[in-house]
């Protein structure tokens, strides 16, 4: 099975925010986020994809996402680079 890390950011929001995540169904989970049923940290905002990685297992998607969570520098260097 194949899953993604993946990095939103709020659309028409002044807070700027960023969500980081794991899943293998992007779609499933974006349309999730947007319509007030992802996490408790997106509730409320518009999210528009802005990044994604694939990966082969489980294991290696969560242990990036934990990573890219953790590394605020790498997250904002993303964000500038796919603005």
């Amino acid at each position: 099975m194949i899953y993604y890390v993946y990095l939103i950011k709020t659309i028409n929001s002044r807070l700027n925010k960023t969500y980081v995540g794991y899943t293998n169904n992007l779609r499933n989970r974006l349309d999730k986020h947007n319509s007030n049923k992802g996490a408790r940290s997106t509730k409320g905002f518009k999210w528009a994809l802005i990044y994604k990685k694939k990966f082969i297992s489980k294991s290696k998607a969560m242990s990036y996402e934990y990573k890219l969570k953790k590394n605020r520098k790498k997250r904002n260097e993303i964000v500038e680079k796919y603005k």
